[in-house]
């Protein structure tokens, strides 16, 4: 036998190292991915499953339920993302100054509410929004409203709440990543400007932006994904997507199908692809656009 030459040696332990973690990914995704797709082909409740080819599938645009948390995710995405995707732009723009003292302590402040559990923020802002809540009694006090207002079992507060709540949280995420940006980009390029006569909009517009256009990209796709898959704020602050199904979300929908009601492996599975579906179209089409626009 020929000796092994170091750059086959180093092919075989650099495979050694990666087999663990490839087949954890497998075992871990690939496969619970997989199992669901044939799940999904499969109707009847409980262990009582029998094939059902794309029937499941069908079954989602005959789904009130489905349709009313399609609707409430794509609201949430239409109105909250932008919002926090335009805000964690400004604030990054902001905290990227070099005039701004106690810079580190903001930029702190800002990604703190990330950090903080997801289930802790959501029971925070369900107390400050009860009828006794923070904001009532500041409403009353200030004689904005005479009596209370149901925010919790409003259909458009309830919204309203739940899109306050998920800008809060993920502004200052979105924000690291445009400040990330911002520092790579030349400050030579702004003074060029500057002596060009560029105004501080114009700079922001025709400079900024274009060159944040993949971050920007990035953002928008990894927060539409966590957008369609949105479950623990609603959970936590409406409890079942109330009121009716005012804020049901697809995610929260499943949690019913599978956990809450008469098990539906089956077609729980199909919802569950519906959003792997609706991810992967939405991201194409965001991904053209940048392509277009870069």
């Amino acid at each position: 036998m020929g000796r092994i030459t170091l750059s086959k040696k180093q092919s075989i332990w650099g495979w050694v190292f990666v087999a663990p973690a490839a087949v954890l990914i497998f075992v871990l995704s690939f496969y619970p991915m997989l199992y669901a797709f044939v799940l999904s082909l499969q109707s009847g409740t409980g262990n009582n499953l029998k094939f059902a080819g794309f029937r499941n599938y069908v079954r989602l645009f005959q789904d009130r339920a489905f349709i009313a948390a399609v609707q409430n995710v794509f609201t949430y995405l239409v109105i909250q993302v932008p919002i926090m995707l335009f805000l964690a732009l400004i604030l990054a723009s902001i905290l990227n100054s070099k005039k701004l003292k106690f810079r580190g302590f903001f930029r702190t402040l800002i990604f703190l509410p990330c950090a903080t559990a997801l289930v802790s923020s959501a029971l925070i802002f369900k107390s400050f929004f009860s009828i006794d809540g923070i904001i009532n009694v500041a409403l009353i006090n200030l004689n904005v409203i005479k009596t209370p207002i149901s925010f919790l079992t409003d259909p458009f507060w309830a919204k309203t709440v739940i899109i306050l709540v998920i800008t809060w949280r993920w502004t200052g995420y979105n924000t690291i990543f445009y400040l990330a940006g911002f520092q790579n980009i030349d400050t030579q390029v702004y003074e060029a400007a500057r002596i060009d006569g560029a105004s501080a909009m114009q700079q922001f517009f025709k400079i900024t932006i274009p060159l944040l256009s993949p971050i920007i990209l990035l953002t928008t796709i990894m927060s539409t994904n966590g957008t369609l898959q949105l479950f623990d704020e609603v959970r936590s602050i409406t409890n079942n997507g109330g009121p009716g199904t005012a804020t049901l979300t697809i995610s929260l929908h499943i949690y019913d199908l599978i956990f809450r009601n008469v098990t539906q492996f089956g077609y729980g599975s199909a919802v569950s692809y519906s959003i792997l579906i609706m991810v992967a179209i939405l991201a194409f089409i965001q991904m053209k656009i940048g392509d277009k626009a870069s």
